[in-house]
């Protein structure tokens, strides 16, 4: 049975209110709690040395997530050069000529113990779920992209050509995971550059190359503590910073654990801007069904249903 405006409006108050009694209870002492990865939290570490630059994992990712070729730069090769809405994880090039340093890396995203883009999600579509994977959840995505602004690593891209359009960012190829499978660019890198596994082991198989190479690696693994730690994880050439390869110099604390710390102490006991969030969050939602109907999809029905 269809529901009437009135039902609806009510229902979105109603959610705004127990958001803000939620919040109320949080207070700032919870808001300052810091995040920690789940027992089983899964990941995958980059080894930038043995990276060799075949793009194989791009390819890979395209197809067990059913994007198309992205031949915008090229029409004769799929050579994305950045995160897109076409590529989910994309291989890059440092190279400084003056020194002869060169080095690959590999862009994705890289599910934060603590992500920006979680907390920024008015909805929630944007979740860390099974094994801390932040997964995106189209049902509940309302187009705000406030997760982009949010993302420390400018991960999340918007598919501005569809009609429809979705959130599009690395999710582990959790729908493999789910049939007992890696993901997909773990299963093709012939130089088992990026593998899989849980995140612990791999922190550990990361610091053991440190040890046993220590001229060969930075003597450091990039997301154990930047921005809260991270489930990827990047080994870097012993010549090539982290940054210059294109990750940002965090510090310890997460972006999202500062943000919650302010949200709730500045909204604590106001249920109007929470109940006004979620009323909004509801128009934005009906606007964005209605443009993915497309025109006519109403035909038939009356005013009262179509409302």
């Amino acid at each position: 049975m269809a529901l009437d405006r009135r039902s609806v409006l009510k229902g979105a108050f109603a959610a705004g209110a127990a958001g803000a009694v939620g919040m109320t209870g949080a207070g700032p002492a919870r808001a300052s709690e810091r995040a920690e990865a789940p027992p089983d939290a899964v990941g995958l570490l980059y080894d930038s040395t043995r990276c060799i630059g075949c793009k194989t994992c791009v390819v890979a990712c395209q197809d067990a997530n059913g994007l198309p070729r992205d031949t915008r730069q090229d029409p004769l090769h799929d050579a994305p050069i950045d995160l897109n809405d076409r590529a989910k994880t994309v291989i890059k090039l440092f190279r400084d000529d003056d020194d002869g340093r060169v080095a690959f890396f590999k862009a994705q995203c890289m599910h934060c113990i603590d992500p920006g883009c979680v907390n920024a999600c008015m909805l929630g579509a944007l979740q860390k779920r099974e094994h801390g994977i932040v997964t995106w959840d189209p049902n509940r995505c309302i187009g705000c992209r406030y997760c982009q602004i949010a993302c420390s690593f400018n991960v999340p891209k918007f598919q501005w050509e569809s009609a429809a359009p979705k959130i599009i960012k690395c999710e582990m190829c959790n729908h493999r995971l789910a049939e007992g499978l890696e993901p997909a660019c773990t299963t093709v890198c012939p130089a088992k550059a990026v593998i899989f596994g849980k995140r612990a082991d791999l922190l550990a198989e990361a610091k053991q190359r440190i040890a046993d190479h220590p001229g060969r690696y930075q003597d450091h693994v990039y997301g154990e503590t930047e921005g809260g730690g991270t489930q990827c994880l990047v080994l870097a050439p012993s010549n090539v910073d982290y940054t210059e390869l294109g990750l940002p110099d965090l510090g310890d604390q997460p972006t999202a654990h500062l943000s919650r710390t302010v949200q709730h102490t500045v909204y604590k006991g106001f249920i109007a801007p929470v109940a006004l969030y979620g009323l909004l969050g509801f128009v934005l939602w009906k606007n964005r069904r209605q443009e993915a109907l497309g025109d006519g999809q109403g035909e038939g029905q009356s005013e009262e249903e179509r409302s």
